[in-house]
């Protein structure tokens, strides 16, 4: 007992020493202690937190109301210009080149009838001065015989009064119509060197523009020998390439030959032809020509010719429709009566829509009859003023809550 009371002395000394030298520990360490216990005993006490039930919302759509309407059909194609009229220009007779026209030059324009250069047409001069003559001797030929004619009639009646020849040879026939044999082929032989002598002078029968010139001046042309090239500015064409079933949506000119052997025709349906040069968008107005009648064994499409009438006038559009650019045509086709223009976004797959009805989500099957870049057009499976859903979702489920955004 005396060694168990010694000991609990000498530890309340220490005790009492160490917390005298260290007061501000010991007070340190009794706070950390008291505030453990504090929160020990607060958390002992605090009351479980209530359960809330968890609102599950339905998917949010947005939706575009769909009317019935007529709709122009609208093809759409893509094609490259070409000259509808395209010349080699050729001499017809040979000679030395006097003169050419200023604008016989690439991109120069000549109109109907105006002269593209001039051969030397003296040698051709002379060739119709002496076809000339000949046919003046061919009919001074004709009017001899014609003279001696009427003498020998003259005399047949002196010497067989109140009688007719009964022989050609008498008046001369057969002789009177080798004159006028020799007097025709003189006068084609005048006709020929005429035309010779017209063929100097090179034209051409419609408005061109010239692509290439070969020949300058002092220079010997030959017959047959291309000099230059051009095209006719009257018109150009643009072959587009489509799908056969889209060749219902817009009329052609019927061309097939009718019972009495002259060609039937109507006129094609219009296309709006645009094109960006310099820059700029242009627009020209057209329409289709023809088809060429025949399907490309590769793609598989058939191509329809459209023409563009007056291309350089600028009456359309200030830029030129030139041969070689690559332009988009849009045909106005047919009317398609009480149809649906369906957003191509808010086509899934193939052919599927999905359509709200009192917040609810139904999926339906559509039998597309065209489409474009920005719409797919149908005529049934469809109500007026069906809403659609237009925006996209992860998971659909025919007949699933969704919510309607507000527009």
């Amino acid at each position: 007992m005396t060694l168990a009371k010694t000991f609990r002395q000498r530890l309340s000394e220490r005790v009492g020493k160490f917390a005298r030298s260290h007061k501000q520990l010991f007070f340190s360490i009794i706070i950390l202690f008291g505030a453990i216990c504090l929160y020990l005993l607060s958390v002992a006490l605090k009351k479980p937190p209530a359960k809330e039930q968890v609102v599950v919302l339905a998917p949010l759509v947005e939706v575009q109301q769909l009317e019935k309407k007529d709709i122009q059909m609208i093809v759409t194609g893509y094609g490259t210009v070409q000259a509808k009229v395209e010349v080699e220009i050729v001499p017809q007779v040979s000679g030395k080149v006097i003169s050419v026209n200023p604008q016989f030059k690439a991109g120069g324009f000549i109109g109907a009838g105006q002269e593209i250069l001039k051969i030397d047409p003296r040698d051709y001069s002379l060739a119709v001065q002496q076809a000339e003559a000949g046919v003046a001797d061919a009919q001074v030929k004709l009017d001899m015989e014609k003279a001696e004619a009427s003498v020998a009639l003259a005399e047949w009646h002196q010497l067989h009064p109140g009688t007719e020849p009964d022989s050609p040879l008498v008046l001369r026939e057969p002789q009177i119509r080798q004159a006028e044999a020799m007097l025709d082929s003189a006068k084609a032989a005048l006709a020929t060197a005429q035309l010779s002598l017209d063929r100097t002078s090179i034209t051409l029968p419609l408005d061109v523009r010239i692509v290439s010139e070969s020949v300058d001046l002092g220079q010997f042309c030959t017959v047959g020998q291309s000099i230059g090239s051009a095209y006719g500015v009257g018109a150009v064409e643009i072959e587009i390439p489509l799908q056969d079933k889209e060749l219902r949506w817009f009329d052609t000119p019927d061309e097939e030959p009718a019972t009495n052997g002259n060609a039937k025709s109507s006129s094609g349906s219009e296309v709006l032809v645009k094109a960006t040069f310099a820059g700029v968008e242009n627009t020209w107005k057209g329409f289709v020509a023809r088809s060429t009648g025949q399907v490309d064994t590769k793609s598989r499409l058939i191509s329809v010719v459209v023409e563009v009438p007056h291309p350089f006038d600028g009456s359309d559009s200030k830029a030129p429709l030139l041969p070689g650019l690559y332009v988009e045509a849009k045909i106005q086709g047919n009317v398609l009566k009480n149809a649906f223009a369906v957003p191509r976004d808010a086509i899934r797959g193939s052919d599927e829509v999905w359509v709200v009805n009192d917040n609810i989500l139904h999926v339906k099957n559509l039998d597309i009859i065209s489409t474009d870049k920005e719409y797919a057009y149908v005529t049934e499976g469809l109500s007026d003023k069906e809403a659609i859903v237009t925006s996209s979702l992860d998971v659909v489920v025919d007949d699933m809550a969704v919510r309607v955004k507000e527009q």
